[in-house]
């Protein structure tokens, strides 16, 4: 069976350079991770569309990249698609059957200039090229029934996938974490990664005048307050457990929320809004759901001054999340280009 996996941006380790926040975006490892899980059984080819003259102009991207998805042309089994190629979809010139894989279908995280541009499409090319897919993929329920109460039939949900030996952080790691980025004597509380979308804006005029670390990761896209710290996988792991509280107010409908998963793996408690899919996550883990920045303080003082419930909730988090393991999601990836043979092509 010929796949073809279409992105406008990939990881570096799959030969192609990209911008270094996206690192840990959690659309780009769920691909990636399924883009091997799916390598070992058929013939995967990534066919990337990424911009090349406008690389570096934010918003001049994104259009050169739809003119490379409109252009392009060929034959697969399936073709696995995301939000931008679905928008530029051209079914006489990439024959053969269509999933398309979207975590979420929200903007308003994106910049106030581009939101008009991403719903034009999204309302205009998009829902309109949705009915000719063979499936839809999502990553969670709330997104699930999303595209069942539009009305779209053969859609799946696949969770993300986390290693739990990559979790495997010592107190000796915390302690030496700590003293490298002078983080002793006050607890340490996580925002989450430094931009506009994630609330961590909010969260710190929230919680301003708490006896903590507040930090947060990541490229720098708000100016606040707050030590941020641009780490490698491993010690933005230990920073999740050094913390005693993980933040993660998104402004946005989440897909997941990979931080928050994380952090549950970590076996540190999480406040967060809970949005989109999210709040799956935070409830199944017996995790806070705030809603309100007005009430994130009380919430997060509450956890501090009750160190039992904060591990209570650190187990409670542990005992859901460590079972989403990448063997389960390989076999549902299996299973689901299983099922997609057997369907009716969408003319």
């Amino acid at each position: 069976m010929k796949i073809g996996w279409i992105e406008i941006i990939v990881k570096k380790d799959e030969g192609i350079v990209y911008n270094e926040q996206l690192k840990k975006d959690g659309g780009i490892v769920y691909n990636e991770q399924a883009r091997k899980a799916l390598s070992k059984f058929f013939d995967l080819d990534l066919v990337v569309c990424e911009s090349k003259y406008f690389r570096k102009i934010r918003y001049l991207k994104i259009p050169e990249s739809l003119f490379y998805l409109w252009k392009l042309k060929g034959e697969k089994d399936l073709w696995i698609r995301d939000f931008y190629s679905t928008v530029a979809f051209r079914p006489k010139k990439t024959k053969g059957k269509n999933l398309l894989i979207i975590p979420h279908l929200d903007f308003s995280g994106f910049p106030l200039i581009a939101r008009p541009f991403l719903n034009f499409f999204k309302n205009v090319f998009f829902f309109h090229n949705l009915k000719k897919m063979d499936a839809i993929l999502t990553v969670s329920e709330y997104w699930k029934q999303y595209f069942l109460k539009k009305g779209c039939q053969n859609v799946y949900k696949i969770y993300n996938s986390f290693d739990l030996s990559d979790f495997n952080v010592s107190d000796e790691d915390v302690s030496d974490f700590k003293k490298k980025y002078k983080l002793q004597n006050k607890p340490i509380v996580y925002l989450g990664n430094c931009q506009k979308a994630k609330g961590v804006k909010e969260s710190f005029k929230a919680l301003k005048g708490l006896d903590v670390h507040f930090l947060t990761s990541g490229e720098r896209k708000v100016k606040i307050p707050a030590l941020n710290l641009n780490l490698s996988d491993r010690d933005y792991l230990t920073l999740l457990k050094a913390s005693s509280v993980v933040i993660a107010m998104s402004k946005f409908k989440e897909g997941w929320c990979r931080t928050a998963h994380e952090a549950m793996l970590s076996k540190t408690s999480v406040i967060g809004s809970g949005r989109g899919g999210m709040r799956e996550l935070l409830e199944g883990g017996k995790q806070i759901v705030c809603s309100d920045f007005k009430n994130l303080k009380e919430r997060v003082q509450d956890l501090l001054d009750n160190p039992r419930l904060r591990e209570k909730m650190g187990q409670n988090g542990y005992n859901f999340a460590k079972n989403f393991t990448p063997e389960k999601f390989e076999s549902e990836w299996l299973n689901l280009i299983n099922d997609i043979n057997f369907l009716k092509t969408n003319k």
